[in-house]
């Protein structure tokens, strides 16, 4: 008995998903290829600042530091004596720069989460759009096969939304 041959199983996404995961995968591999060379810089300094070996480096350079410094290494004269001006100063230096590239990053990623919004946005005004023309075309259907709509509220989701008067009511009930 011959086996049959095996196919390979579906893809859980539909081709649509996975059209939209491609052209989004596209958009944001365009935007990293046009990085400038302190767009790259910034999220490698920040990329290293917030990783474990960023921990372990700092930990082994202030203990060599201080064993140095404190005699503890023979052969090694003391360059920065308690209390370790030296060292303060290198320190604070540092977290001057490290959290200004992270500054740096954060708004980048501010303004990405920006756009995201706004494709979110206009993705949903237009689902929400599509649906209240659905709901249009499912209640003239109805009217026309003389079917009662049964739902209450029918003549509300006919109606388009008015972004503008939405944004308006949700500031008005903030005050």
């Amino acid at each position: 008995m011959n086996p049959s041959p095996t196919v390979p199983p579906k893809s859980p996404l539909s081709s649509v998903v996975s059209r939209n995961i491609d052209a989004l995968q596209e958009v944001e591999a365009e935007s990293r290829k046009h990085r400038t060379l302190e767009d790259r810089a910034v999220d490698a300094v920040t990329a290293f600042a917030g990783s474990t070996w960023f921990v372990y480096l700092h930990a082994g350079i202030l203990l060599f530091w201080l064993l140095a410094n404190t005699g503890k290494i023979p052969g090694l004269r003391p360059w920065d004596p308690y209390p370790f001006v030296m060292l303060a100063m290198a320190a604070s230096v540092e977290a001057i720069f490290v959290s200004t590239f992270v500054l740096i990053g954060q708004n980048r990623a501010a303004v990405l989460a920006e756009k995201r919004a706004e494709l979110d946005l206009q993705v949903n005004l237009l689902a929400e759009h599509e649906m209240t023309r659905l709901v249009q075309m499912v209640d003239a259907i109805c009217r026309k096969m003389d079917i009662g709509p049964g739902v209450p509220d029918l003549s509300e989701l006919k109606r388009d939304i008015a972004p503008e008067n939405i944004v308006a009511e949700i500031e008005k009930r903030k005050d």
